[in-house]
């Protein structure tokens, strides 16, 4: 029997694994592999997005999984991203509908709007878009991701990169409440005030970069590579990675490792079996120091660039 990690109820009522396979920078065949491996491990809960150009790969692992008995359909939850070009009321369920032909599914479990900056529409393999940034109002992008859910395309809707007061406006004018807001959140970048308000507000933080993008020739960051971190892994018998991501756990924050390599995606995923003491949550707070690994300065002008507001 395959260990599976434990469920969070959303807001809607629909259960979300507390750990997923995040794949960004997973590149085609890196990811398709991630993924075939991830599910076999008992990872039950996949990220992707139109921007990250594998959803087909992650598909084809799916679909492969299931097709080999070691998953059904029911049992994965599948998150994918509305790519800032397609945030024009026109594109929205089309984008959506092209993510589902990638992904060879009929629904996904999560579709999250991945920026509240729209981007100028070119064409469909213009994915990244570019720095020519649209005046499209994230609340007209909403209403339109709220009629996915109608159509049965999605079960959840949620936001990625949102700060609190675009989070509320959300709130404040939605029909379907949005169940989880993705954001950059580990040791070094702990989001502490926003997790709070998403609590309030009953959205549960995802975590991208949850390790913050390591760079072992740096020995960066500490939270990794320091005498404390090592002190902390040496006393639960576990890796530095392991503490960083059960610390996520504790907090309430589902954390979405990226890796390609098998060993490190097993490793990932092995957090539910131990339990760091109050004391060592508490000293993980040493870490913090404010500073975003993913900034997206290039969209710092414009009016909705979310990390102007201190949370």
């Amino acid at each position: 029997m395959t260990n599976l990690a434990p469920t969070i109820q959303l807001n809607n009522g629909r259960k979300m694994p507390i750990l997923g396979l995040g794949t960004w920078k997973s590149f085609e065949s890196d990811a398709y592999h991630s993924t075939r491996h991830a599910l076999d491990v008992g990872y039950r809960h996949l990220d992707t997005a139109f921007v990250y150009e594998n959803e087909a790969e992650v598909g084809q692992a799916i679909a492969e999984k299931i097709a080999e008995g070691v998953v059904t359909r029911e049992q994965v939850f599948v998150t994918t991203k509305l790519g800032g070009i397609h945030h024009d009321t026109a594109l929205v369920e089309r984008a959506c509908r092209l993510s589902l032909s990638n992904l060879a599914l009929e629904y996904v479990d999560l579709y999250l709007m991945h920026m509240p900056v729209g981007q100028k529409f070119h064409n469909d393999s213009n994915v990244h878009g570019t720095l020519e940034l649209t005046d499209v109002d994230y609340l007209d992008t909403w209403r339109e991701m709220e009629k996915l859910v109608d159509l049965g395309l999605v079960r959840s809707i949620g936001l990625s990169n949102f700060n609190a007061a675009q989070t509320e406006r959300v709130l404040a004018n939605c029909r379907i409440r949005p169940v989880v807001n993705q954001v950059e959140c580990h040791p070094g970048f702990q989001q502490s005030q926003l997790r709070e308000h998403a609590k309030r507000h009953g959205l549960v933080i995802c975590a991208y970069c949850p390790l913050a993008r390591p760079q072992p020739a740096r020995q960066w960051p500490p939270f990794l590579y320091d005498e404390h971190a090592q002190q902390l892994a040496k006393k639960y018998g576990r890796t530095t990675a392991q503490i960083c991501l059960r610390y996520l756990v504790q907090l309430g924050v589902v954390p979405l490792p990226k890796s390609s390599n098998k060993a490190r995606i097993e490793e990932n995923f092995r957090v539910f079996d131990f339990e760091l003491s109050p004391e060592d949550v508490a000293s993980m707070e040493q870490y913090h120091t404010g500073q975003r690994t993913v900034p997206f300065s290039g969209m710092a002008g414009h009016k909705y660039y979310p990390f102007h507001a201190e949370f």
